[in-house]
């Protein structure tokens, strides 16, 4: 398939901007794969839809304020996305003008943060060595600014209004610098619910990447692929998804971000290995899921592999109809946006 197949029209007006007051008044359009068939419902509704013998797999991971505002020595304004850290201080990141910075060039943040650009690459990235008067993470912690997508407006001045809010109450393992948004919905009461039903919770860690942003640049989905993103899963974690696959038991993903690792996990047999790796994944049409049997996922970009992930789960028609009926029915799309439910 080609990923002109995953075009749909959204109108800008659905895109959400702001988050809802109450993380769990999000709306969740409930996909049945075998019936072929949604519903509408809430995501407070969310714990009906689970079985008391599942296994609910949430990623762990805690975004840091990525986004860094600075001046250069002959005063232009420069804006740093950091993207990940290649070695001790210096960063690979993406850098707004880029054509300003030169190899050697200086940046001013604050009077305990400053930089020098010391390399570049052919994809026009940028690498910057940090000079810190303190712990580096501390001072990126009041200075920085949470790393939204760029579909989400701020300006660059005034508090950081989503510094809490763009986190998951899970959140934990310091490393993302976008957020695993389908967790974003869960408060510690729907936690509570899920596990007084009797349903497993587990958590693993998968650091979201700039692989996430990247748009498809081919035509052809067989030539793309997914930018590595580092995963972790515990000993525990992995006890628990074993178990539940000797017994027949659903495991539900919670966001595209634990799909991918579960996926890449999950050996021949059927057996999920615990340790540190890389998801190098890409899902394209075809595909067979082994590790996961369900999914809650927000909605995404058209022509994203996100949707053709999504759609190779719940299958293509059934997908992209239910897309657009979530268009009709004016459901709010994107990170802070409602939900979909595909068992």
């Amino acid at each position: 398939m080609r990923i002109t197949d995953y075009e749909f029209e959204l109108p800008e007006d659905l895109i959400a901007q702001k988050p809802l007051e109450n993380r769990e008044s999000s709306r969740m359009l409930a996909v049945n794969r075998s019936e072929k068939s949604w519903s509408d419902a809430g995501f407070n509704e969310f714990p009906r839809f689970l079985r008391e013998t599942d296994v609910l797999v949430l990623n762990n991971t805690k975004v840091f304020p990525a986004r860094l505002f600075g001046e250069t020595e002959t005063g232009a304004n420069i804006e740093i996305f950091l993207v990940k850290e290649t070695e001790n201080q210096i960063w690979e990141a993406l850098a707004r003008p880029a054509k300003r910075l030169k190899i050697g060039k200086k940046i001013n943040f604050n009077e305990n943060l400053t930089a020098e650009v010391v390399g570049k690459s052919d994809e026009g990235r940028v690498f910057i060595r940090f000079y810190a008067k303190g712990n580096f993470h501390e001072i990126l912690d009041q200075i920085g600014k949470t790393p939204l997508p760029p579909y989400i407006k701020r300006g660059e001045g005034g508090l950081d209004e989503d510094r809490e809010r763009y986190q998951t109450v899970f959140a934990k393992e310091r490393g993302a610098i976008a957020a695993p948004t389908a967790g974003l919905h869960f408060t510690p009461q729907i936690l509570e619910d899920i596990k007084n039903k009797g349903v497993a919770v587990t958590e693993i860690t998968l650091h979201v990447g700039y692989g996430t942003f990247e748009p498809v640049r081919v035509s052809d989905l067989s030539e793309h692929k997914v930018l590595p993103e580092n995963y972790e899963i515990s000993e525990q974690a992995a006890e628990t998804l074993n178990r539940a696959k000797a017994e027949n038991r659903r495991i539900i993903a919670v966001g595209t971000t634990t799909t991918r690792a579960l996926e890449s996990a999950i050996e021949k047999d059927k057996r999920f290995t615990a340790g540190k790796s890389a998801a190098g994944l890409t899902i394209t049409p075809n595909y067979e899921f082994r590790a996961i049997d369900g999914l809650l996922t927000n909605f995404h970009l058209p022509q994203s592999s996100l949707l053709v992930l999504i759609s190779t789960f719940g299958g293509y028609e059934l997908i992209m109809k239910a897309y657009r009926h979530a268009v009709k029915s004016r459901y709010r799309f994107y990170s802070y946006g409602d939900c979909m439910l595909v068992i």
